[in-house]
């Protein structure tokens, strides 16, 4: 490596010369840097004017304008796919990979009212048996259930199965394969005493959903009826129990309700979260495009001119016999700044003009503006 502080007119050898050696195992990278440092010489007025840089100068602009043009794409698409990211595993380099839309986060959070409605969800619905006694009409089921199984967390009662018996139970004799009401129909007709051994009676499916509706109405109306109240966990029933028999109850615990780290795998660590750790590495600089290296190459003269402000601006002047050379120093500085501005800002236009509801509005309007244009042709007619 040249030991001159002033541009000798060509650099040296790219390998462990750059400060962070990012691309230093990027063969176009190390062809491309001296290059670089040629061209950025010659633009800041080598061979006419020297210029107070070497060639680990140009190469760590190079460097950091690569850097940059990735930081800035990357940035753009962690914007762009962050709701789809979240949740995914953090191992995998999504650098020049093509992220496709999914709908697992918003199925996720639609998860959540699942649990509200008993149709899924990430909450754990938990069951448990309450032994009711003659005569004993209300139990606590913050004694029974919270304080006992769940170590005093609060609860939330979900269902409570504590119903009479189903109507059909009674009306149909899986055994015989007749109802209760069949059977009456058949002693009527005088057909219970046949030596065939008639058991089966062929009515409409109405006649048998009238019979149960009206074992349903005479239990409503003549019992009393199998019900409950349930108000702070306090549960009463409906009669009072006159044996002793069990009642289960299907609930959730409150706390699990309100736990914000779910992932598809049900654990927090090592997925992406946010902005901060989306896995986005610097791109590799063989893979990208002429236009990108374009930018890369321009953004890098930026900052080698900004450098060459900063080397110039430690002297304002520099006195010569008989006068002295004032130095550009600060003027360079001006111009590096409006320059890296102006090609961030051109960046990130163009990226902008990448988004998919970009992309989507662009091939609806095509689709219109084709449709008009089809409009205006004439249409054959035919005679038949």
């Amino acid at each position: 490596m040249s030991s001159i502080a002033i541009w000798p007119g060509s650099g040296s050898a790219v390998s462990e010369s750059t400060p962070f050696g990012f691309y230093d195992t990027d063969a176009d990278f190390q062809a491309d840097a001296p290059n670089f440092a040629t061209w950025s010489a010659r633009k800041l007025g080598y061979p006419i004017m020297d210029i107070e840089m070497q060639d680990i100068n140009f190469y760590a602009c190079f460097e950091e304008a690569v850097t940059e043009y990735s930081s800035q794409v990357n940035q753009f698409r962690i914007k762009e796919n962050l709701i789809n990211l979240q949740g995914y595993q953090t191992g995998s380099n999504l650098t020049h990979k093509n992220i496709l839309p999914t709908p697992g986060n918003i199925i996720s959070i639609a998860e959540d009212y699942g649990t509200e409605a008993g149709s899924g969800g990430n909450v754990n619905w938990k069951s448990a048996r309450i032994n009711l006694t003659i005569s004993q009409q209300t139990y606590d089921l913050n004694k029974l259930i919270a304080s006992a199984s769940e170590g005093g967390k609060a609860i939330e009662v979900k269902r409570i199965f504590h119903e009479a018996p189903p109507a059909v139970a009674r009306y149909f004799d899986p055994f015989v394969g007749t109802g209760l009401g069949s059977a009456q129909m058949l002693d009527s007709f005088g057909w219970s005493n046949f030596s065939a051994g008639v058991s089966f009676l062929l009515t409409p499916t109405f006649a048998d959903a009238l019979r149960l509706q009206a074992i349903e109405f005479h239990d409503k109306i003549r019992k009393s009826a199998f019900s409950f109240e349930l108000h702070n966990n306090q549960l009463r029933i409906f009669p009072i129990p006159r044996e002793n028999f069990p009642v289960y109850i299907q609930y959730i615990v409150k706390e699990e309700r309100f736990n914000p780290i779910k992932t598809v795998s049900g654990s927090g660590d090592g997925v992406i979260s946010d902005y901060s750790n989306a896995t986005f590495d610097n791109m590799v600089y063989l893979q990208i495009n002429d236009v990108g290296k374009h930018w890369i190459r321009r953004y890098g003269l930026a900052l080698s001119k900004e450098l060459l402000g900063i080397i110039r601006s430690k002297y304002s002047s520099v006195p010569i016999p008989g006068s002295e050379v004032t130095l550009d120093g600060e003027s360079l500085k001006s111009e590096a700044i409006t320059d890296k501005d102006s090609l961030i800002e051109e960046l990130r236009e163009n990226l902008d003009l990448t988004t998919r509801r970009a992309q989507l509005e662009k091939e609806r309007d095509e689709a219109e503006f084709l449709k008009d244009r089809l409009n205006n042709f004439p249409f054959n007619i035919y005679i038949g």
